[in-house]
């Protein structure tokens, strides 16, 4: 075996976004701690229960695209865009179950979610709205994740770093520092469903600027097959 640098580079050019929005996840936390702990300590550990009962909506999305992404790279290098959309519909609508299901849970059922966790009677006082007011952004959560599995399976890895960076950073840290001033803690929740849509607009506008290059990308792969 020898080193090929092309294969080298595309290796990276899709693992490296990969790691950063790993490490995106964990500024992104560490600096909402910060801006919650002006509050009360109880706000950062009701920010700590939502993200791990997040995970549990959240994990059978992430299986699915774990899914999606093989079939969506065999047919891109087979030449079948229609495949490669209808798969992309299909886990759009898949996606949209769980997590609806999950906004209903969290906004029927917050102090009962809450109680999982032997939360105090503070604890489910701040909780129970922030819970109600956070989920919102499962609403539409789906379409950025299931969208930027979707790009990495094309390649496009670097799309998949813009969209993370501006759904846990550039959207939702300043958002929820100005909203913090407010001395309003409900504000600071609605942060995140606010990034969300923000999120969800990047996502759109990179979505169909794939669709537009779509077919020249699939005719530089089938010429770079027929060289090979």
């Amino acid at each position: 075996m020898k080193p090929d640098p092309r294969i080298i580079k595309e290796v990276y050019m899709i693992g490296i976004p990969s790691i950063l929005m790993v490490s995106i996840s964990s500024v992104m936390t560490f600096t909402m701690n910060k801006i919650l702990i002006q509050f009360t300590s109880t706000a950062t550990a009701v920010f700590g229960v939502y993200y791990k009962l997040q995970s549990f909506v959240f994990m059978p999305l992430f299986g699915m695209n774990n899914g999606m992404v093989p079939i969506i790279g065999y047919n891109f290098g087979a030449g079948h865009k229609e495949r490669i959309l209808k798969t992309h519909k299909i886990a759009m609508v898949y996606s949209c179950i769980f997590m609806w299901t999950g906004f209903a849970l969290f906004q029927l059922i917050p102090k009962q979610l809450l109680g999982l966790f032997n939360a105090s009677s503070q604890m489910i006082q701040i909780g129970v709205p922030a819970l109600r007011w956070m989920s919102l952004a499962f609403l539409i959560a789906g379409f950025s994740v299931v969208t930027i599995s979707m790009f990495q399976a094309l390649g496009k890895g670097v799309y998949s770093l813009v969209i993370s960076a501006a759904r846990q950073l550039l959207a939702l840290l300043p958002l929820a520092y100005v909203l913090s001033l407010t001395g309003n803690l409900d504000l600071v929740w609605i942060s995140l469903p606010l990034a969300e849509v923000v999120s969800a607009i990047v996502t759109l506008c990179l979505y169909m600027k794939l669709r537009k290059k779509l077919d020249k990308m699939m005719e530089e792969v089938a010429l770079q097959r027929r060289t090979e």
